[in-house]
């Protein structure tokens, strides 16, 4: 995997690797890939990526994340959320932009847009199934 430039600078990835557990709350300034298991939240100022056999309980708070594997708990996203084709989400969801797969599985409450309630018209297309009559 390439580390992508990031406002011009080289990002920080934090990979926890297939057969790593851990237990608490990680926090991080750059992002984080999960491929093992996480029992505790989440919290990055980059992106959270969880792999195909990554396992998470717990939030996940970061700008975009991407989902391959499991997560059981909600997941809010500043600008970003993918669901990949493997990806099994139980919690709710709070982003801007939502991309969901083929296959993939979300059992839980959305929320896009802002997450404090104020309007934004980017989101005025979320409106288009409440067709008057």
């Amino acid at each position: 995997m390439k580390n992508r430039p990031l406002n011009g600078s080289t990002e920080d990835i934090t990979i926890i690797s297939n057969g790593v557990k851990l237990e608490g709350k990680i926090t991080s300034g750059g992002s984080i890939r999960v491929d093992g298991t996480i029992q505790g939240d989440v919290v990055s100022q980059g992106n959270v990526t969880v792999g195909e056999h990554g396992d998470v309980n717990g939030q996940i708070n970061a700008a975009i994340i991407t989902i391959g594997g499991m997560v059981v708990g909600s997941v809010n996203a500043k600008e970003k959320l993918v669901l990949e084709s493997k990806a099994n989400l139980k919690g709710d969801l709070f982003t801007k932009i939502l991309v969901v797969e083929a296959g993939a599985r979300f059992d839980g409450k959305s929320n896009m847009g802002d997450v404090k309630g104020v309007s934004s018209p980017n989101t005025s297309f979320v409106k288009d199934e409440n067709k008057p009559g």
